[in-house]
């Protein structure tokens, strides 16, 4: 039942799992293309197709869906990364990790970024976002998408004696394995989900409002504020709260050396529940400090209530901390 199903539909059911996987669902293509692979093998010549044409489906499919996303960075800038890291069941700070990924090795990331679970879904936007040309996108997009799809044919092929083996116990239970399968699935999700609120959880703090802030600047007891963006969110966003300072969690034991335990610290980032502010914010006071606080909203509620940002000198979008305060020039309404 499963060959002739994959004979029937076997090239389009492979292009709209990919399309699918590149939109972002939650559907993986790669389980499909080793399943194609293995047919082809166990079968050959009785599919219909050949696998490389199969592979030219599964790389439109993919450049299709990675386009879509390309250019919704491209005209959305930081709000596209935002909402992926919204929708994402992974914990931001991978996300993070992402972005600092592709800061260092640019464009050619694509090449790769299909194998590394996560990376593809933050690097395509973020190739947009800054600026790439889309024949350049294309061109190393293309050769990812071609090299993890072939993997996953390739290892169809070299793996068909155990898949047919599965399979042939997977028929014995007929339906029932498939209502087995759409559990786990179903279980996986669930548990990353859970993982993601029980993360949330454990980092919910007290928190700082803005107009709280805003008051202590105003009044002349303002605190030692950190940016905690990575470079690549602060050269698509170049703007900060007036007299922030950068501060990299990998530079923790520089934090700390420079500052007082009982110096007040305010923390803030742009991602969504300020996880990324109150994951540094918990590590510090776990280091000793009485007196962290994540800032409620992050850059984006101090900006839409009104407040005033700086524009981001362009030496500082990648200085090591610590180094003089972020916000150059004259703050602005943005």
């Amino acid at each position: 039942m499963l060959h002739d199903l994959v004979a029937r539909y076997g090239p389009m059911l492979v292009f709209i799992n990919a399309l699918a996987a590149a939109l972002g669902l939650p559907v993986p293509a790669m389980p499909t293309l080793v399943l194609f692979g293995a047919l082809a093998a166990m079968h050959p010549g009785s599919l219909g197709i050949a696998l490389g044409p199969v592979l030219v489906l599964a790389v439109c499919a993919t450049l299709i869906g990675d386009s879509l996303w390309f250019y919704a960075g491209r005209i959305y800038g930081g709000t596209t990364l935002k909402t992926i890291c919204r929708l994402s069941l992974s914990r931001d700070t991978c996300v993070r990790k992402t972005e600092r990924f592709f800061g260092r090795w640019g464009v050619r990331v694509l090449t790769v970024a299909k194998l590394i679970p996560g990376l593809s879904l933050v690097s395509v936007p973020m190739a947009g976002a800054m600026g790439t040309s889309y024949r350049t996108f294309v061109a190393h997009d293309g050769v990812g998408a071609a090299l993890w799809a072939g993997i996953g044919l390739a290892l169809g092929v070299a793996l068909s004696p155990q898949i047919d083996y599965l399979l042939v116990a997977a028929g014995r239970f007929g339906r029932a394995s498939a209502l087995f399968a759409v559990a786990f699935l179903s279980l996986y999700a669930l548990w990353r989900w859970a993982r993601r609120r029980a993360l949330l959880r454990a980092l919910e703090s007290a928190r700082i409002d803005v107009d709280t802030l805003h008051a202590l600047m105003e009044s002349g007891a303002a605190p030692t504020i950190f940016d905690v963006r990575s470079d690549e969110t602060r050269r698509l966003d170049p703007f900060v709260i007036p007299g922030a300072r950068f501060a990299d969690e990998r530079e923790l034991d520089a934090i700390i050396a420079a500052h007082r335990p009982n110096q007040k610290l305010v923390i803030y980032c742009s991602c969504p529940n300020e996880v990324t502010a109150a994951w540094m914010a918990k590590r510090l006071i776990d280091a000793g400090f009485v007196d962290v606080l994540p800032l409620r909203g992050g850059l984006d509620a101090w900006r839409n209530a009104g407040l005033p940002v700086s524009p981001l000198p362009v030496e500082a979008a990648t200085s090591p901390f610590p180094d003089t305060p972020l916000g150059g020039g004259d703050p602005k309404i943005v």
